[in-house]
């Protein structure tokens, strides 16, 4: 089932989210509801709190942020309960945006490189090594769980610049081609 994203404004988005276990309740119907409603709004990631719920759960897919024919270089992962272990390599520049802040993009630096501990689905536990745009998806994500938002990261005037954009956002007042839940 395709769930309405929250959109910027709303407070789960700023809240550190909790872990969970094997007995957390609709888990499996809630994860191939985030898969599908990632992918009917044509994201590479989406996190539990954008669809209002306050727990450590994201699904990745970055195959299409690489280019035409490499796509099977993405990560395609439920990662629960993630940890950030290492970050390393140099901090890169990208152009990020997020589906709970429609029309709104910025250049963000993060390290190129990041070791992350994570459980799957079934609750197996895994530690690995992601770099390159995989790196940048996850930690975007990550971010997610921790109460942060892309734009946390944008240079002062670039804020300045997007302020009215994201009051209209927090009040509704934008078009996404996907369905939003915003703040009352």
């Amino acid at each position: 089932m395709i769930l309405p994203i929250y959109a910027y404004g709303q407070p789960v988005l700023k809240k550190v989210a909790q872990d969970i276990g094997p007995d957390y309740e609709g888990l499996e119907q809630l994860i191939a509801d985030m898969w599908e409603t990632m992918e009917h709004a044509n994201g590479v990631g989406l996190a539990a709190p954008q669809i209002g719920r306050s727990i450590r759960l994201f699904v990745v897919d970055s195959g299409p942020m690489h280019e035409e024919g490499e796509e099977h270089l993405g990560v395609r992962k439920v990662f629960i309960n993630a940890e950030i272990l290492e970050e390393a390599g140099d901090d890169c520049f990208y152009t990020e945006g997020c589906l709970s802040i429609p029309d709104i993009n910025g250049e963000v630096e993060r390290p190129e490189e990041i070791t992350i501990r994570w459980q799957d689905e079934n609750f197996v536990e895994h530690t690995e090594t992601f770099k390159g745009l995989n790196a940048r998806v996850i930690q975007h994500e990550y971010d997610h769980i921790e109460g942060i938002l892309f734009i946390e990261y944008l240079k002062p005037l670039k804020m300045r610049l997007i302020k009215r954009k994201l009051e209209k956002i927090s009040k509704g007042e934008v078009d996404a081609a996907y369905r939003m839940k915003f703040r009352k």
